[in-house]
């Protein structure tokens, strides 16, 4: 029997789909803006479907991704909203996305730059979640930078890399994903996210040679394509796959504990049923879902 930490899912797309409204550069952060309230709904979901640990709604809630938006004075604002919503759903890991865009380690600003931008969020963000998970690290820069930030808080920081979709040995930037180890020795874990559960199943024998506690999330899209790689992209230029639903789902993530993985979740277009269905496997299996 294995201890294995549950992860919710995909919050972004997630509040797409239950808001129905177009979708916007803004993403996540404009459905928390136009729905107040519903993203405390799909971190109650998420629960009861199983789910330890409850990541913020603060992926995409960086002062980047505000400008041009006319919200770029509300940063502080949005932050402690989507700590709001979050309030009392249980252990909580302060999310803090790439800077710039996803996927796109050529947009990554220099390392001074990065590391004062991520401090800020960290800093807001500490005080009030459990651990701090640094999402879709799609580079050794990047990875380097979000660590100097983060680990300066004092909390149990996650690290989650983002993996090419066609060779799970690969970070998006083309670097070995193994090259990562070499910065990441005060992270608490290491993971890999919003790539395909494909990619991930490969790189799950990678993390498993770092020493650390591993795992992993995946997304459910068809592949990231190149309108979504433009400049201010909207999640309609992606497409959910139809074979990957929640059993589909549960099995790749069982084979990844199989290989040793203790921390497990899903990432965009994985929600509640699959965390649901995810928890039952990983109880069939004799494991326990606990917490940090």
């Amino acid at each position: 029997m294995t201890d294995i930490i549950l992860l919710d899912g995909g919050m972004g797309q997630e509040l797409v789909h239950r808001a129905g409204d177009r979708p916007t550069p803004l993403w996540s952060t404009q459905v928390m803006i136009d729905h107040p309230g519903l993203v405390a709904q799909v971190h109650a979901d998420y629960r009861a479907a199983g789910a330890t640990v409850h990541t913020t709604n603060t992926y995409a809630v960086l002062r980047d991704r505000l400008e041009g938006t006319g919200m770029e004075g509300h940063f502080a604002n949005l932050q402690k909203a989507a700590l709001e919503e979050a309030k009392g759903v249980g252990v909580l890991a302060g999310s803090i996305g790439p800077l710039r865009a996803s996927y796109r380690p050529d947009l990554m600003p220099p390392h001074d730059v990065a590391v004062a931008t991520y401090a800020e969020v960290a800093n807001m963000l500490a005080p009030h979640v459990d651990s701090l998970i640094c999402e879709t690290v799609a580079s050794v820069a990047h990875a380097r930078a979000i660590l100097e930030a983060t680990v300066a808080t004092g909390k149990p920081v996650w690290l989650a890399l983002t993996v090419d979709e066609n060779d799970g040995t690969k970070l998006r930037s083309g670097e070995p994903v193994a090259d990562v180890f070499a910065v990441a020795g005060d992270a608490s874990a290491i993971l890999a996210n919003c790539s395909s559960p494909e990619a991930i199943s490969t790189t799950m024998g990678i993390l498993a040679t770092s020493g650390k506690p591993f795992g992993g999330y995946a997304n459910g899209f068809t592949k990231i394509s190149e309108g979504f790689l433009g400049d201010k992209p909207t999640v309609d230029a992606l497409t959910a796959r139809k074979d990957l639903g929640p059993e589909e789902y549960a099995g790749f993530v069982m084979g990844w504990i199989d290989q040793g993985a203790t921390i497990v979740g899903g990432c965009c277009e994985v929600g509640p049923a699959h965390i649901a269905k995810l928890a039952e496997k990983i109880k069939a299996a004799g494991h326990q879902i606990t917490t940090p």
